[in-house]
């Protein structure tokens, strides 16, 4: 797999039908195994992230990983730093979006050079997003 202008990660993904259903298993997962970090989210009533930010986030994943930029012509520049300012991220929130996405990409088979590549990629935005020490 070569990832290029040619070919996207979101081509690699399989479309936007398959980065949606990543972003349904990463909400499931942060739900099911990652309360703490879901209670950062607006919940239903059983503490499961709800709907909007799914669609957000599934918005913005697919326009980052190449695919159409619905999410910058609905809700302007993603501006991540600022628009997660609110929400005080530490390691062990970034640990645990990571664990949570790394479920995800494992339910989705996501493997080879494709999984290597999103996984690092995904850290550098975990990690940038830190605003907290410790």
């Amino acid at each position: 797999m070569k990832l290029g202008p040619d070919h996207t990660p979101f081509e690699a993904l399989g479309g936007e039908d398959k980065v949606k259903a990543l972003v349904e298993d990463f909400y499931d997962a942060m739900s099911e195994h990652e309360p703490a970090l879901a209670r950062l989210h607006p919940c239903d009533e059983q503490g499961r992230v709800d709907r909007g930010s799914r669609d957000r986030f599934a918005l913005f994943l697919i326009g980052w990983l190449g695919g159409p930029q619905h999410y910058i012509e609905q809700h302007g520049h993603p501006r991540l730093r600022m628009r997660h300012g609110r929400v005080p991220v530490d390691i062990a929130m970034r640990d645990a979006w990571m664990r949570a996405m790394v479920r995800a990409l494992d339910k989705q088979k996501v493997e080879g050079e494709l999984r290597r590549f999103l996984e690092d990629k995904l850290a550098d935005v975990a990690n940038f997003l830190r605003n907290q020490p410790g």
